[in-house]
């Protein structure tokens, strides 16, 4: 069984919604197209009393997390846009790969050491951590609102429009959040707990200063600067090449700390064990399966949409791949009219859509 923290972000990874048709909460299979992400900039206020309450109620979390979810009005709302947003960022990087982060087979994928597995955990606390931070900043919770930088005040920000994203209290609160750290003699549950924090890790690398002047015509004569999250997008984009560089340890016993630490494999060969991985490292236990056929971790990539040039030979597995062609209607010839506003034909051309075989 894993330790609460990882079950806490494996509830995450199973977009932490009630056992019932989670998959159908968002109406998501995991082939969908995919949508964007509604912003988290707008300040929308929080379900009050009973609403809030039930909310937390229906969420997959442990006795101690509901407690902290009624505790804090927003929270629900919070932490499904957190899946919401995870769940879109997996399936965008992975749009090419025969694994798409489909939620069909993620039960079974969480349950094992997989290179897939480790990416779930990081982008899984990663989104929750850039997702609590930017919902401070909007408003959205109680007990938070923007970040502490000296000199500038909630009341002054809200009033000039820059109201920083509070990833001080959103990493605070994720710890308390996810349990006390313990040290584990197991390598799944280290293994689990390193992948969380390369997440949590590359959410903060992302933190920049943003500054705004206040001045006549655009002068810089007052200057008000505030903390800013990057985009989702590059955080994902990031945690993507870690992926794609995973690192596949195995366990030792650190004798003179008395834990398990997890170490890359010995060379064949070789007597001594390979090198420790590095913070940034996403690591995993098993090689992954080919995910080309439906199995328990993925329903393969049949039906899969591909790009003959690019991904067509991948993704389907030498099956080879049908071709379609359909007729796809566009803007086209447009022109701007005086004064405001464009005018554009309606223009249909054919276009070929290639599909693995069965």
């Amino acid at each position: 069984m894993l330790p609460p923290p990882a079950q806490a972000l494996a509830a995450l990874c199973l977009l932490a919604l009630p056992a019932v048709a989670t998959a159908a909460y968002f109406g998501l299979t995991g082939r969908e197209v995919l949508t964007p992400f509604p912003g988290l900039g707008t300040a929308v206020a929080p379900a009050q009393g009973g609403a809030h309450l039930k909310q937390c109620d229906l969420l997959k979390l442990s006795r101690r997390q509901k407690q902290l979810c009624r505790r804090e009005p927003g929270l629900a709302e919070t932490l499904q846009d957190a899946a919401h947003l995870s769940l879109l960022e997996c399936q965008f990087q992975f749009r090419q790969e025969r694994w798409n982060c489909s939620l069909e087979g993620r039960t079974g994928l969480l349950k094992r050491g997989f290179k897939e597995t480790a990416f779930l955990y990081s982008v899984s606390s990663a989104a929750l951590t850039h997702t609590v931070a930017r919902a401070c900043s909007a408003g959205r919770m109680e007990r938070c609102t923007c970040d502490d930088s000296p000199g500038l005040e909630s009341r002054q920000a809200w009033q000039w429009g820059v109201c920083g994203d509070n990833l001080k209290y959103s990493t605070k609160f994720l710890s308390n959040f996810l349990g006390p750290k313990r040290g584990s003699k197991d390598l799944r549950a280290r293994a689990d707990a390193h992948n969380t924090n390369v997440g949590i890790k590359a959410v903060k690398s992302g933190l920049r200063t943003t500054c705004k002047c206040h001045g006549v015509s655009g002068s810089c004569a007052v200057r008000t600067c505030w903390k800013q999250l990057s985009p989702f997008r590059e955080t994902g984009q990031m945690l993507k090449l870690r992926y794609d560089s995973a690192v596949k340890v195995s366990s030792a016993t650190n004798e003179a700390l008395g834990r398990l630490e997890l170490w890359a494999p010995a060379r064949p060969g070789s007597p001594t064990k390979g090198p420790a991985p590095r913070p940034g490292d996403l690591v995993y236990m098993e090689d992954s399966p080919s995910f080309c056929r439906p199995s328990k971790y993925s329903p393969g990539t049949a039906g899969r949409v591909c790009s003959r040039e690019a991904s067509c030979s991948s993704l389907c597995c030498g099956r080879g791949y049908d071709t379609q062609s359909r007729l796809v209607a566009f803007s086209c010839h447009c022109q701007v009219q005086w004064c405001c506003y464009v005018e554009c034909q309606q223009c249909v051309q054919e276009e070929l859509v290639y599909t693995c075989k069965h």
